[in-house]
């Protein structure tokens, strides 16, 4: 077997996209880890935020740096600690925050962290629901802590988060709202939403009131006008609008970064605090006996992530990343082994 393998690294924090391929050892397993061979790793917007330095508050890494947050790929070798899985085995992944590196053809891998692939999808595919399956159901479950009967709102939700998120909140028991384009309307109530709203047809805010919940997928532009809707003690879940004091807690950091982080999202909590909602951050992390949930909703109502048509190899990578800094995609941006 090689000893080295290609990977995808930075040397330094930039504005600029430069990743470098270099050839580097095949990465030695510990105890409780897997090795695994790299089928297809996704490129999510959270590449950006790492590679520019964005958030080395919340995780920051040694240089130089594999990137890459999510893959799927073959089970080469196991850990002695490890149960339950076997070389051969197909499995997807997020990786843990604090050892990224998807963008390579090997990753030891935490078995906590993985679980075997969905039964309908092919590895790209795969590769392309761990991040956005677990955003959703740490969205629901944990930061929303929803319960049968409730509402929630998702705007924008006709991309690949409400494709994983309307099933999970169906399963839970959820009223489920979303707005998107035209085409994704059927595809849309066909696997769980009981409302859906044209956003080229009318505004959501005309249409929607008093939900309990709205999970953001937009940003800062649509703060005021999701709180508007939500009814007196709901909650605004954004995955991108920016961590608050709350987030900074949650994630136990040194006081100096809590005070950061409150600052940070004063203005947001202020906002949300007049109108009785609260407001709350995620950063998404790994979870193998959530991914192991996600893959029967996937695998009962045939999720299939929607994929950008062009396939990338890691020598393509800055075009890859480039693609989705600036291309808007029409679904996840892929990298093949």
């Amino acid at each position: 077997m090689n000893t080295h393998m290609k990977a995808a690294q930075i040397n330094k924090y930039s504005k600029q996209i430069q990743v470098q391929v270099n050839e580097i050892p095949i990465p030695e397993i510990d105890d409780n880890e897997v090795l695994v061979r790299v089928k297809s790793a996704a490129v999510n917007p959270l590449e950006m935020l790492i590679l520019t330095g964005s958030v080395k508050l919340i995780q920051d890494y040694e240089l130089p740096l594999t990137l890459g947050n999510e893959l799927a790929g073959v089970i080469e070798k196991v850990g002695k600690n490890v149960k339950g899985y076997y070389t051969g085995d197909k499995i997807y992944t997020r990786l843990p925050l604090k050892k990224i590196g998807a963008f390579a053809e090997y990753a030891a891998i935490d078995a906590a962290a993985i679980a075997p692939m969905p039964k309908n999808l092919s590895y790209e595919e795969a590769a392309a629901a761990a991040l956005t399956g677990l955003t959703a159901y740490q969205g629901l479950h944990e930061e929303l802590e929803a319960r049968p009967g409730e509402s929630v709102f998702i705007p924008g939700g006709s991309g690949s988060f409400g494709q994983m998120a309307v099933p999970i909140a169906r399963a839970m028991g959820l009223h489920v709202i979303v707005s998107g384009n035209s085409q994704a309307r059927g595809r849309t109530l066909e696997i769980g939403a009981d409302q859906y709203i044209d956003y080229t047809k009318e505004n959501y805010v005309d249409v929607v009131s008093k939900v309990d919940y709205v999970i953001d997928t937009l940003g800062v532009k649509e703060f005021d006008n999701e709180l508007k809707i939500i009814k007196p003690g709901g909650k605004l879940l954004s995955l991108r609008t920016g961590p608050n004091k709350q987030f900074a807690e949650n994630n136990n950091f040194p006081w100096w970064k809590q005070k950061l982080f409150t600052l940070a999202g004063a203005k947001y909590d202020n906002k949300a605090k007049k109108h009785e909602v609260e407001y709350r951050f995620l950063f998404v992390r790994s979870d193998g006996s959530q991914l192991r949930e996600i893959t029967k909703v996937i695998e009962e109502y045939n999720i299939v992530p929607p994929l950008h048509h062009k396939r990338f190899t890691i020598g393509e990578i800055n075009e890859a990343l480039e693609q989705v800094a600036t291309g808007r995609p029409k679904g996840k941006v892929i990298i093949n082994f």
